[in-house]
């Protein structure tokens, strides 16, 4: 299988890596040339600056991991061309493009994924296991927690330049720390109603609007959610706390734990299994999408809960900006 990987930046390095040792090395690469990461490498991987002539080449599958702003765009090109996509979180900063790109996708049966790997994280995937089985009871409310502080990212370079300080290039919390509107999602579903506020932080001086960003979630299933996204806590902190009626669940991720109380009985604590690190749900991802390509089959964060899930970030930032309008 021939692979295409748009980006260079620090995850499609990531992405590059984990093909290698997944054993892919028919890969080329469509790049700018602004990565401010070293070359070397990279030598003699086959390297465009052009999308139609690396497309010329005719890989079977593609992988978009540039800027935020730039992913339909250039998935809906690699789309017509006849390749499968894995596509970075989030989606877009904008709806636009969205329903053409599904469309086009579902005409050519092509398999497409969203790259949210806390879909792949081991103690996430026993939480959603055991809250179908009725663990804690009935679900009542959830809280989701995600704060990092945004100048230790890349020490590499100037976080201010770099897609998630720049709202031109669909950067901020809401968007950037997309991942737990994206896991809620996919542990209760549709939501109906949404209320958020945020506000930047002028001491980061990021050309942001949301460097922190409060946000509450009506589910359909009657789950009420919160979730708080920020870029200025150090250390960092990666929470969900679940209540149902019947006891509650706690998942750090940094201190690699799934903590269940129920009523009326002892704490039982699950740990990550031994040799989990960061990079393996990435490594599984990956897996995953090159497994359902080669099978023709769905993935397990198909395009249609990416959209979804940014039509979640999006309405949560259009209510935060309508309320600042009417203070």
């Amino acid at each position: 299988m021939k692979l295409l990987i748009a980006g260079l930046g620090s995850v499609g390095r990531r992405h590059l890596h984990n093909l290698q040792v997944l054993g892919c090395e028919n890969v080329i690469l469509y790049r700018t040339g602004r990565s401010t990461l070293p070359e070397d490498e990279l030598a003699g991987i086959p390297t465009e600056t052009d999308l139609a002539i690396v497309l010329a080449h005719h890989p079977q599958a593609a992988i978009i991991a540039n800027p935020t702003s730039l992913h339909v765009e250039t998935a809906l090109a690699c789309v017509q061309a006849g390749c499968h996509l894995f596509i970075e979180k989030p989606l877009s900063q904008t709806l636009k493009g969205c329903a053409e790109l599904e469309l086009i996708a579902k005409q050519q049966q092509l398999v497409t994924m969203i790259g949210c790997q806390f879909r792949f994280h081991p103690l996430l995937i026993a939480l959603h296991k055991q809250l179908q089985a009725g663990r804690i009871g009935e679900v009542i409310s959830a809280r989701a927690e995600w704060g990092e502080y945004i100048p230790n990212w890349h020490p590499w370079e100037d976080y201010r330049c770099s897609y998630s300080a720049r709202k031109d290039l669909g950067g901020g919390a809401i968007l950037t720390l997309i991942h737990p509107l994206d896991y809620l999602y996919w542990l209760f579903g549709r939501v109906k109603r949404i209320h958020a506020s945020m506000r930047s932080v002028s001491l980061l001086q990021a050309d942001v609007e949301d460097d922190l960003a409060e946000i509450t979630l009506e589910f359909a299933s009657g789950v009420i959610g919160q979730v708080h996204l920020d870029y200025i806590q150090s250390p960092p902190v990666h929470t969900l706390t679940i209540w149902g009626d019947n006891g509650c669940v706690k998942w750090d991720y940094y201190a690699d734990t799934l903590c269940w109380e129920a009523v009326n009985e002892s704490i039982h604590v699950d740990r990550v299994p031994d040799g989990f690190e960061r990079n393996t749900m990435f490594l599984d991802e990956m897996r995953h999408f090159l497994e359902c390509v080669e099978q023709h089959k769905p993935t397990h964060v198909p395009l249609e809960d990416g959209i979804a899930v940014l039509e979640i970030a999006l309405r949560a930032k259009q209510d935060a900006l309508e309320e600042r309008r009417h203070d």
